[in-house]
């Protein structure tokens, strides 16, 4: 089974209101609870769970590390933050430094929501409303440092986004590199592949044929038992071959920009990063596993290029076989799921890891058409009953990752305040002097009551601390 992560156990909020674009003011009634990590285990990684209440929305900035000492640690720790290690280590409490890439490449991923056109009116309409030049400015993650070299078009055999069209080249998402300023700061040239999802729910769910078929994307051994699902593949593979002068499919463009990016770039610190959400996540973990079936990655015998899967709200993508290839060929992918999203329940929803098995022995016949998850997963939790459709939307799930920041600050907060007042208290106790005594824990009290208004930061306490012990003392 794919690996879950929990996270610390937060005070819960009523009526929490979130300003500025994060999301809208809400009355939704929400906390956020990391069960422990259960006894008996049979997994190495660590397994966690989150949940809260959010409203959705569509995050579109992008921020760069303030700090230059942020900034160095990152550089110093990007192949651990990458799944090099499986983030162990990194999840339980999730490590700012993974949570900040995970915000970073979701919003590269809400870039292909934001700039796709569906205005039938439009002369771009099914492709990028921008040009690959203007894409992160438009779409205002214009301090990105990262450079679009390819649109990525796919010719699916079912309609998506939009339903009674031709079949044709839709645009799906597109590569990236990292500047050379972004070089120093990420500590590697990063080449960044994302995909957008279907446009509505139904129509994605319309796409899932759920039948497995092996994938054989590697002519030179086929490995029959290595099974996905069959639409996906399609999608993948699928070109205009009913015009000589068409587009080649999304495979044959992925493969040879990926090719030409990693030897212009042969001789760096090179890492390849696929962002995808809902269907865009299942063809970004094909595309990591062609890249690495095939060995491009390989640059020589004693270096592989990592390949890792953000992947935001994904369903399964193949069987216990492609779970074990991608493993063995070393593709990290980190799954953010929402528990109540029904997407990454399918396919396999009565066949998958679960029923694979029986007494953790015993392989039961049709395990080889199980579907199973791959790699650690982060699971969310979050619903709201006046927009049940926020449980899959891409902006809800940045939302969330960006209040378990703020949230776990306020934790913080709280806990700096009471080891101040039991350090005044403690001190407090051998000294007569009553009224003192009392003024001092006064003052702890009246400042964190009006912690708010006074902007209070861990500086601020410190120095009255210090007062209310020089008048202990």
């Amino acid at each position: 089974m794919a690996s879950k992560v929990l996270m610390p156990n937060i005070p819960s909020k009523n009526h929490v209101a979130y300003s500025g674009s994060m999301v809208p003011r809400s009355h939704s009634s929400g906390h956020l609870c990391l069960p422990k990590k259960r006894a008996g285990t049979t997994t190495s990684r660590s397994q966690s769970h989150a949940s809260s209440f959010t409203t959705p929305a569509m995050s579109t900035g992008i921020a760069k590390t303030s700090s230059s000492t942020g900034n160095s640690s990152l550089a110093h720790m990007w192949r651990e933050v990458q799944g090099c290690n499986n983030w162990d280590g990194l999840v339980e409490p999730l490590h700012p430094f993974l949570r900040q890439e995970i915000i970073r490449y979701g919003e590269f991923v809400t870039a292909c929501y934001e700039a796709f056109d569906l205005n039938p009116k439009s002369k771009r309409y099914l492709t990028c409303k921008y040009g690959k030049k203007n894409l992160f400015r438009e779409v205002g993650m214009g301090n990105s440092d990262y450079e679009v070299t390819k649109y990525i078009y796919a010719t699916p055999d079912v309609n998506i986004p939009i339903q009674n069209e031709p079949s044709c080249g839709r645009w799906i998402g597109y590569v990236a590199v990292s500047s050379d300023d972004a070089v120093s700061r990420l500590g590697r040239r990063d080449i960044v592949i994302t995909f957008r999802g279907t446009v509505t729910n139904p129509e994605w769910i319309s796409n899932l044929m759920s039948s497995l078929t092996p994938a054989r994307l590697d002519p030179n051994n086929p490995r029959p038992e290595v099974k996905v699902e069959s639409g996906f593949l399609s999608l993948y593979t699928s070109n205009e071959s009913d015009n000589k002068f068409g587009l080649g499919s999304c495979r044959e463009q992925l493969l040879a920009e990926v090719s030409r990016l990693l030897n212009r770039y042969k001789g760096e610190e090179l890492s390849i990063s696929l962002a995808g959400h809902s269907m865009g996540s299942s063809l970004a973990l094909l595309l990591a596993y062609d890249i690495s079936e095939l060995g491009l990655n390989r640059l020589d015998p004693k270096l592989d290029v990592p390949v890792t899967v953000f992947s935001f709200g994904g369903p399964r993508v193949g069987n216990s076989s492609f779970k074990e290839r991608c493993e063995e060929l070393g593709v990290k992918v980190l799954r953010i799921a929402n528990v109540n999203d029904p997407i990454t329940k399918l396919p396999g929803v009565l066949l998958n890891e679960n029923l694979r098995v029986f007494g953790g022995r015993y392989e039961f016949p049709w395990s080889c058409s199980c579907y199973e998850h791959v790699g650690v997963e982060i699971a969310l939790d979050f619903f709201n009953m006046q927009n049940p459709s926020c449980v899959h939307d891409l902006g809800s799930y940045i939302s969330l990752l960006k209040c378990l920041k703020r949230d776990q600050v306020q934790k913080d907060e709280e806990n700096l305040f009471n080891r101040a007042r039991e350090s005044i208290l403690s001190r407090a106790q051998n000294i007569n002097m009553e009224p003192l005594k009392n003024a001092a824990s006064n003052v702890v009290n009246l400042v964190q009551s009006q912690r708010t208004e006074l902007l209070m930061d861990a500086t601020i306490l410190s120095l009255m601390n210090s007062f209310a012990l020089y008048i202990l003392l």
